[in-house]
């Protein structure tokens, strides 16, 4: 089973998150930045998604997978909304915003922020609405994201019945749970005899992304850092570990939200490398120096594209202009 990476924007991808940061946590209330509330007060995931649709279209789930989870999850984590500011170029500072109240804290900045090296470096920054999945555009954008969604996660949780698409669901964590995935991270320790192998619906995997997940889910690195096992023990926070990916940029890649409702366009560089919008790219995001530009005979590939399909034609939409595969797209470094 593939276990992608939650990569920050300052990880190499590789064997091993290559880069080190230096993070200093601080917890400082202050007005929430740049955050519109109506941007993510315009339904419920209710709107799109029956529990009768959701127990049909995972009929062979694990029982620890529910509609009440992945609700919860959604309407608790839409609650969050995370600007990421970077100086110079792995200098972080993560505001995350609880709508809720209007507030927002620092709930990381590295401790060279405040360097005159770093300061001289135009800073970069956007904000994660964590409110807008599933949620930002028309009721047929917000179906074809949710069906890419169910794909993807069908997919890296499946087990057994190739071709019927009803597997989706099954596995709480990897197979092999021996092995800890370590490495070296100066902004987010691995703490002593925890394992940070693959758990959720989108097999969170290493260190690094345990506590870059907890940063913007809990306002805490030290929550999934000190008890990964709680992506396995709780559903919610399972499912809110893969929402937390699909909305999240990447280091050179953008948001597989953005890519399903249209908003990232690719530029020169991503042409050449056959980079287009569609479901293809959520593929080369979540895993493409496995599945991508290796062809049209990839299985795995192939699969994603085959639940997406199913999961399009249960909510009775389609999406004729699919870019589907990533068969020709390079995958980014």
């Amino acid at each position: 089973m593939k276990k992608p990476l939650f990569i920050t924007s300052t990880f190499v991808i590789g064997a091993a998150l290559l880069l080190s940061l230096k993070c200093a946590s601080s917890n400082n209330s202050k007005t929430a930045p740049d955050y519109t509330p109506s941007a993510a007060q315009k339904g419920s995931i209710t709107r799109l998604l029956t529990e009768k649709q959701f127990n049909d279209l995972f009929p062979m789930r694990d029982k620890f997978y529910t509609y009440t989870a992945f609700t919860q999850a959604v309407n608790e984590l839409g609650q969050v909304s995370v600007k990421i500011t970077r100086r110079a170029v792995s200098v972080y500072q993560f505001i995350r915003t609880d709508k809720a109240t209007g507030k927002s804290s620092t709930v990381r900045q590295d401790e060279d922020w405040n360097e005159d090296w770093a300061k001289k470096k135009p800073d970069s920054s956007y904000v994660i609405d964590y409110g807008n999945f599933c949620n930002e555009k028309d009721l047929q954008t917000n179906k074809r994201e949710l069906a890419a969604f169910f794909a993807n996660i069908a997919h890296e949780t499946r087990h057994g019945e190739n071709g019927q698409y009803n597997d989706g669901l099954m596995f709480i964590h990897e197979n092999n749970t021996s092995l800890p995935y370590v490495t070296e991270n100066d902004a987010y320790p691995a703490v002593p005899g925890k394992k940070y192998y693959g758990r959720g619906p989108l097999q969170l995997s290493y260190n690094g992304n345990y506590g870059y997940a907890s940063d913007c889910i809990f306002g805490d690195k030290k929550i999934l850092l000190e008890n990964p096992e709680k992506v396995e023990n709780d559903a919610v926070t399972a499912f809110k570990t893969a929402i937390y990916f699909w909305m999240t940029p990447q280091t050179a890649k953008p948001s597989a939200h953005d890519v399903m409702i249209g908003k990232w366009q690719p530029t020169a560089a991503d042409k050449a490398a056959n980079r287009l919008p569609g479901f293809g790219m959520t593929i080369n995001i979540i895993n493409g120096e496995v599945e991508c530009n290796k062809g049209e005979n990839i299985f795995s590939m192939n699969d994603r594209i085959g639940f997406y399909q199913h999961f399009l034609k249960a909510f009775g939409i389609t999406d004729d202009n699919c870019a589907c595969s990533c068969g020709k797209m390079r995958p980014f470094n």
